[in-house]
């Protein structure tokens, strides 16, 4: 039996769609499972881990990457540690890629990644999965006054379309054993910088201050802890550590391999995303 963490959220559930209609899969959500193949899973609650888990030989370990990293930190260790202890032969972890070590949220995913390599668990696959091209219509869309004003200097991100990091979860999570003990980098073929972004959208490309954007972020009602992440991420973007260069010499992105076709363009998730 497979059980998919995080089916509410935004990757949970485009991996959830795959799946959906199954008998050998159920999908965990925090709120109370009041539904056939649903079942209550609270990283904050190990009871509700210890129920979930019974029965599972597959997990899909989708980050619960939301919080300081201490309480992500501790969420995927009770997690983690139910696995063990429910006898789960397999988990699956979508972690973060390996260009993205600059970023201040990298430190939970390296951790997780560390816990299931220590772990007394059979056999896991890391998904390390690059920054969703729909993030940028967040954090790269153009102003009132059509101009993207976001801090990536000249930068570019590697971004990966949510839809094609759902499939390569869900293709995975049915045939781990083909991927065990793998850590695969999932990052897009082609970088993208403001240049590009201001073409899909009809804006013009003129990048503020990376100042500018955490007065920006900070008055839009963002959490305390995603100040920081997000002026991170701009900070790194605009380095030049997200482009895909910086992954691992003799490493590459599988990507392609395992969609069994090409990505889509991240341009295109980009543009759909901003409604254009």
């Amino acid at each position: 039996m497979l059980l998919v963490t995080g089916a509410s959220g935004e990757l949970g559930t485009l991996i959830a769609q795959r799946l959906a209609g199954r008998d050998d899969v159920l999908f965990g959500t925090r709120a109370p499972a009041d539904a056939e193949g649903l079942r209550r899973i609270d990283f904050d609650d190990p009871a509700s881990l210890t129920a979930g888990f019974d029965g599972v030989t597959t997990l899909l370990l989708i980050s619960a990457g939301y919080g300081e990293d201490d309480a992500v930190i501790a969420r995927h260790d009770a997690a983690i540690t139910a696995a063990e202890k429910a006898g789960v032969r397999h988990v699956v972890y979508t972690s973060l890629s390996g260009d993205g070590d600059h970023l201040t949220y990298a430190l939970a995913h390296r951790w997780t990644e560390r816990r299931l390599r220590e772990s007394t668990l059979p056999s896991w696959t890391v998904l390390r999965n690059g920054l969703y091209a729909e993030l940028l219509s967040f954090l790269a869309a153009p102003d009132a006054d059509g101009v993207i004003s976001a801090p990536l200097g000249t930068g570019r991100l590697a971004a990966v379309a949510r839809a094609d990091l759902a499939e390569v979860a869900a293709r995975v999570a049915l045939d781990p054993a083909a991927h065990a003990g793998r850590t695969y980098e999932l990052i897009g073929e082609v970088a993208v910088g403001g240049a590009e972004l201001a073409a899909a959208s009809g804006a013009a490309y003129a990048p503020g201050t990376l100042a500018e954007a955490r007065t920006r972020i900070a008055d839009s009602g963002a959490l305390a802890f995603q100040v920081p992440m997000l002026v991170g991420t701009y900070s790194a973007i605009a380095a030049g550590f997200m482009d895909g260069s910086g992954i691992a010499a003799g490493e590459r992105s599988a990507l392609r391999e395992l969609l069994g076709r090409a990505p889509r363009p991240a341009i295109e998730a980009y543009a759909e995303a901003l409604g254009r």
